[in-house]
């Protein structure tokens, strides 16, 4: 069943879900809040969009224009129908097409600033998936692997535009090691607990094209200390 639902304390902020299946995740907040300050010329790209909750946070705080791509039909559909609903059509534009084919739409080195918040596991014939097909493909690299990501965003990128991504920490080698091959320098990364004593639930990272090498690791983020997610890296 379709339903609308405030996203969140935005203000004023709605966001179109399907309540048994698709619903977007905590991962997708954190990693809007976790873009740094934005120059209101920045043109901004958000992969793997889901059904736009990064570019809807973002555009809680920034004029920017701002293009998404969602290669599942119905969740890019969600994805407009939220648009449409916050009168954001003049602000946010969508494709739906995989990210892969960015190239029929834009020039190379044309974005600023790119988030992603793709797939996070492995696929091949064996892998244990999830029978929903739109979890399925939300989850598991079905059509978009980790490193077709990184060629996707090395492409897409500016000379010294910033990337950030969000991720499981098992996979931080794998994403580091990509970083180095795709000149996407790892600037940052924040990991984020539910609580103390826990492992870490998931990484974030934030990469510039063609930079200079100087890595911070920052304190750790335990999600369960905050009651509203707005400005959460900024406190």
């Amino acid at each position: 069943m379709k339903v609308i639902n405030d996203l969140y304390d935005y203000e004023n902020l709605k966001i179109v879900q399907e309540s048994e299946s698709f619903k977007f995740s905590l991962d997708s907040l954190l990693l809007a809040e976790f873009v740094d300050s934005v120059d209101n010329s920045k043109l901004i790209l958000d992969l793997c969009t889901g059904n736009a909750v990064v570019p809807l946070v973002l555009s809680y705080y920034y004029p920017n224009k701002i293009v998404g791509f969602e290669i599942q039909e119905e969740i890019y559909q969600l994805a407009e129908e939220s648009i449409c609903f916050n009168h954001l059509e003049h602000q946010i534009s969508l494709y739906h097409d995989t990210v892969i084919h960015i190239g029929k739409y834009f020039p190379g080195n044309n974005f600023d600033i790119i988030t992603a918040n793709p797939p996070y596991f492995k696929y091949n014939k064996t892998s244990l998936v999830n029978e929903n097909v739109q979890k399925a493909i939300a989850r598991h690299e079905i059509y978009l692997s980790l490193e077709e990501l990184f060629q996707v965003v090395k492409y897409a990128l500016k000379e010294n535009g910033v990337f950030y991504l969000v991720h499981l920490p098992e996979r931080l080698e794998e994403i580091l090691a990509l970083c180095e091959k795709y000149r996407l320098v790892a600037k940052k990364v924040q990991f984020v607990y539910t609580k103390e004593n826990t492992n870490a639930g998931i990484v974030l990272v934030k990469c510039v094209n063609n930079a200079k090498n100087a890595l911070v690791v920052s304190s750790p983020l335990y999600i369960s200390k905050y009651k509203s997610y707005k400005n959460i890296f900024r406190k």
